[in-house]
């Protein structure tokens, strides 16, 4: 097996691991909180999904059946480079588990919230209100620097662009059920990464 097919089997084994994962828990989650078709989303939400979703998992797809369908949008990277992009992605797959297993029944298909939904700051949503926009961004936009693929690495480029603008209308939804309480988490939590309070780590040492 040569490097390049070695970046294709290893980059199939993450997408397939993250995918496997996400499938499944968000199975168990319909099963006990029931689910929100994607047809109640906002045109927004549609426009994301039909004009950035589908040809980036497209693009993805045909790198994974056949990378020459995929050489046009090639580009080179070092052989080092795409190894540390490797590992990086790899971490998304224990950070998937973590997430899910926190947020149980209470994962949504959709940017809304669901009638039965408790507000869940437990895991990592002790530090991060949305670590799985923050792992699946970095983890994708990492497996597109594997494939040495500017298309794959644009379009993820173009998601984690947008995502403050999809996250906006999510947290409308949470403000709107769980009211202050949501307020108070957002002032103690980072949206994609962990707030960094320097004040109280300055006050706390002095």
């Amino acid at each position: 097996m040569n490097l390049e097919s070695t970046f294709r089997f290893l980059f199939v084994a993450i997408f397939v691991a993250a995918l496997s994962i996400s499938i499944y828990h968000r199975h168990k989650a319909r099963q006990r909180g029931g689910q929100i078709a994607r047809s109640e989303e906002s045109a927004l939400m549609i426009f994301f999904r039909v004009l950035i979703a589908l040809p980036l998992y497209a693009a993805m797809l045909l790198y994974m059946i056949n990378p020459n369908w995929m050489s046009w949008a090639r580009f080179d990277v070092p052989a080092w480079l795409r190894w540390c992009a490797l590992v990086l992605a790899a971490t998304m797959l224990p950070l998937l588990l973590w997430l899910f297993r926190s947020i149980g029944r209470n994962i949504s298909e959709t940017v809304l919230t669901k009638s039965e939904q408790s507000l869940v700051t437990h895991g990592p949503y002790r530090w991060v209100r949305h670590p799985l926009y923050s792992a699946g961004a970095f983890g994708f936009f990492a497996l597109g620097i594997v494939a040495a693929n500017w298309f794959i690495t644009g379009m993820m480029l173009l998601v984690i662009f947008m995502l403050p603008l999809l996250v906006e209308k999510e947290e409308a939804q949470l403000l709107a059920k769980f009211g202050q309480s949501y307020r108070a988490y957002m002032l103690r939590t980072g949206r994609f990464l962990p707030k960094l309070n320097f004040m109280r780590t300055r006050s706390a040492t002095v």
